[in-house]
């Protein structure tokens, strides 16, 4: 760095720090903080990054989201009744991406009335299920040492969804992708079971995010669904 004809004395006034630690800026290559770099810079008419190259580093990430509300280390350490109440609660848009997720029904028989009766109160709903015969969902089953149990539950979901088709404001697909997360959106609030090679999703993490100003997490997901959601197709009475 070049003091640009500046004294230290001169330079560090305009800082407000002491003309010493401007010396070891000038002489021994050190780098201010990042604030004072910044007023530095600007007195001196330069661009800061060409005065000092490795405020380039990315600053230090948030260690927590602000979107992050609960994080669960295991699928099974969330109540059931949480899934569904989260569900429930929508009345915008409901989405869920899974392969199977048979535990909804199985806790929770009603379900499909309760999905029926939000479609009817104008909540649009998308249900993402696995293609059982799909590469992706065999191989998983392969990973998980659960052999055919993966598309047999997918063929269940298919079989507890299948009374809502037809339903006005619900849309029932498959999909073949590779499941990286299991996602259960109730409008601004989302459940995400992530998938860890080898592990059931019972036994991977969940965290709960909601959506909030600063955050980006739950627009990843989000954009996830999307995704995938163009490339399913429908579900056929079969």
């Amino acid at each position: 760095m070049a003091s640009g004809g500046w004294t230290h004395a001169a330079l560090g006034d305009a800082t407000g720090v002491d003309p010493k630690s401007v010396e070891r800026w000038v002489n021994l290559g050190r780098t201010p903080r990042r604030a004072t770099a910044m007023k530095a810079a600007e007195r001196l008419g330069e661009d800061v990054h060409a005065l000092w190259p490795s405020l380039r580093q990315a600053r230090p990430a948030r260690a927590v989201s602000p979107e992050l509300v609960t994080l669960y280390e295991q699928r099974a350490d969330v109540p059931v009744s949480t899934f569904v109440d989260l569900l429930g609660s929508a009345r915008e848009r409901l989405d869920i991406l899974v392969y199977a997720a048979v535990f909804l029904h199985e806790a929770h028989p009603r379900l499909n009335e309760r999905l029926k009766q939000q479609a009817a109160d104008g909540c649009r709903i998308r249900i993402a299920l696995g293609d059982p015969g799909s590469d992706n969902v065999q191989r998983r089953g392969q990973e998980e040492r659960f052999g055919h149990g993966i598309d047999s539950r997918c063929r269940l979901a298919a079989m507890h969804y299948r009374p809502l088709l037809g339903v006005p404001g619900i849309e029932l697909r498959t999909h073949g992708t590779t499941l990286y997360n299991s996602l259960y959106r109730a409008d601004d609030q989302m459940m995400v079971n992530a998938h860890v090679w080898g592990v059931n999703a019972f036994g991977a993490p969940v965290w709960h995010l909601r959506r909030a100003e600063g955050g980006s997490m739950f627009a990843t997901y989000a954009e996830s669904f999307d995704a995938v959601w163009a490339t399913a197709t429908p579900l056929t009475e079969g």
